[in-house]
């Protein structure tokens, strides 16, 4: 069974006219028969395509399924980010389902794939073979949407800075500004944006807030015992606390070791082929014996061999617990995934 690009959507012709996606950036759009969908398959979709981001709390997933019948994707709803058909077709003669993406068939950054069996059983099997890979498809295609977007609209004047003071550049969406500044120390304030939720019955609505950042700093590189967890956790929260206070005197962020948030650190590589280490995991502001706000950051760390320096990108979000957290940290992904060395 294989993943492919194919040249033609099965559906008609690609879009030419510019039109833009529709639909959440956590959603799949799901089209297959009510049969397929209220079957064993809904259950093989949900474990392999609705994946945690941990070690977040709450938890935060990578995509949420929405459920359309094919009579039901006409229109509008054929121009969704993110979209899985399953389909059976009895003249199919391959041993092994048939797996194929394309990209940009009803709109410019639409990502199609379509799972394509004899039978349900074959079908059964293609999603539990296949869906690990389809996954990482529509994961990858989530930060590279935005990591464009990014690159389109970002504040040249400040990348420009970042370039001269780090040696990397990154895309940064407009509105980003930096608050503070140091020789080998910068934190960007993101522009802030709101996700309102409605309590459903009361007539209230949260306004959702979502504040968002990234923490840039470097140090001198001197051997490999500094790319340990112990070592780099260490250099963030000397970082942190000297130089991103908290709003009450004497508070500053510092990062949550407890048993359920404690931080992943695992390996990571940019867009452009770049190769580190990446680290997950929930932030809270500390100091005077006492406890403030949180929430969640997610960084990685390169070495940059032309200036010896270890470099560390550090995005967070503060969010409140009603709102989803999946676009924001998706934001802060696109920003780590855009990082190329320049010097």
């Amino acid at each position: 069974m294989t993943l492919i690009g194919s040249c033609e959507s099965p559906y008609g012709k690609k879009m030419v006219t510019g039109v833009s996606s529709t639909g959440r950036v956590g959603e799949i759009l799901v089209v297959c028969d009510e049969a397929i969908w209220n079957s064993e398959i809904k259950d093989v979709l949900d474990s392999n395509l609705t994946q945690w981001i941990l070690p977040y709390f709450p938890d935060v997933a990578t995509f949420e399924l929405i459920h359309r019948a094919p009579s039901n994707f006409t229109k509008g709803i054929r121009k969704h980010r993110n979209v899985l058909i399953l389909k059976l077709d009895g003249a199919y003669a391959g041993e092994k389902g048939n797996i194929t993406k394309e990209s940009g068939t009803y709109a410019t950054d639409q990502l199609l794939i379509e799972i394509v069996a004899k039978n349900y059983d074959q079908m059964l099997e293609s999603c539990k073979q296949g869906l690990n890979r389809v996954h990482k498809e529509f994961d990858d295609a989530s930060w590279s949407r935005i990591m464009d977007r990014y690159r389109k609209q970002t504040n040249r004047f400040l990348v420009d800075e970042i370039k001269e003071n780090f040696g990397i550049s990154l895309a940064l969406p407009q509105g980003s500004k930096a608050v503070w500044k140091k020789q080998n120390f910068y934190r960007v304030e993101l522009p802030n944006s709101a996700r309102p939720m409605e309590f459903v019955g009361t007539g209230s609505v949260d306004p959702g807030l979502i504040f968002r950042g990234i923490i840039i700093y470097q140090y001198n590189y001197e051997d490999s015992t500094q790319l340990t967890f112990e070592s780099l956790a260490a250099a963030r929260d000397t970082m942190l606390r000297y130089n991103v206070p908290g709003q009450t005197p004497g508070m500053y962020m510092g990062t949550q070791y407890g048993r359920i948030t404690y931080p992943i650190m695992d390996s990571f590589s940019t867009a452009s082929g770049v190769n580190g280490s990446q680290m997950r995991g929930m932030f809270v502001f500390t100091g005077r014996d006492k406890f403030g706000t949180g929430g969640a950051f997610w960084q990685c760390h390169l070495v940059n061999k032309k200036t010896n320096k270890i470099v560390c990108i550090s995005g967070y979000v503060d969010a409140a617990p009603t709102t989803s957290w999946t676009q924001p940290l998706r934001e802060v992904q696109a920003i780590l995934k855009s990082v190329e060395l320049v010097k």
